[in-house]
């Protein structure tokens, strides 16, 4: 079965990324799809502003950062990006995550959880299209997308939502089957 790595993008303090990110690696528990479910927070990672020396393609890391990142995006065989829309994007944090890496994000599929106000991150979610097809992912088309003002209790927790873990489900579902799907294009990359 496959691994999934449930990436927490935002690293701000008084965040919602995190809550959001510890349902979905539950709902991705529950769902069983994945041998390993693995919540990697950014804020935790710690990612300085990409300084590595050569360029990413090369797989030259002289940084211990660098080699635990790349340890840990190579061990998954899938990804989900929990993450917010800043300003019509997505968040500085995220990119350089990516940035960092090549060979690690090839022939994966990924799979979003966006949030924001008005537009529950759409636009962010748009955005990053863009960068992981570069990088040979797959994204799904199905999402889990979170508005803030209609989904949050006044405590600033998740109100339970059953629209939201069939769109998770939904996600998973694709996820796992492209996983599966895409090995032997990771196989013969590695």
């Amino acid at each position: 079965m496959p691994r999934l790595n449930v990436i927490v993008a935002s690293t701000r303090p008084g965040r919602v990324g995190r809550r959001i990110g510890d349902w979905f690696a539950a709902a991705a528990v529950r769902h069983g799809a994945f041998d390993e479910v693995r919540l990697v927070d950014l804020a935790e990672v710690g990612l300085p502003f990409h300084d590595e020396p050569h360029h990413p393609a090369e797989g030259v890391y002289l940084h211990e950062h660098t080699r635990s990142w790349s340890a840990t995006t190579a061990a998954a065989d899938a990804f989900v990006l929990v993450m917010p829309e800043y300003n019509y994007g997505f968040s500085a944090p995220l990119k350089n995550a990516i940035d960092y890496l090549y060979h690690e994000w090839q022939h994966k599929p990924v799979g979003f959880v966006s949030y924001g106000m008005t537009s529950g991150g759409l636009r962010a979610v748009q955005m990053i299209k863009q960068v992981v097809t570069t990088l040979n992912m797959v994204p799904v088309n199905e999402a889990v997308t979170i508005f803030l003002r209609q989904a949050l209790d006044d405590a600033g927790e998740l109100r339970p939502d059953p629209g939201r873990e069939e769109a998770a489900d939904l996600v998973l579902d694709r996820l796992a089957r492209l996983a599966v799907a895409l090995a032997p294009l990771r196989a013969v990359a590695a």
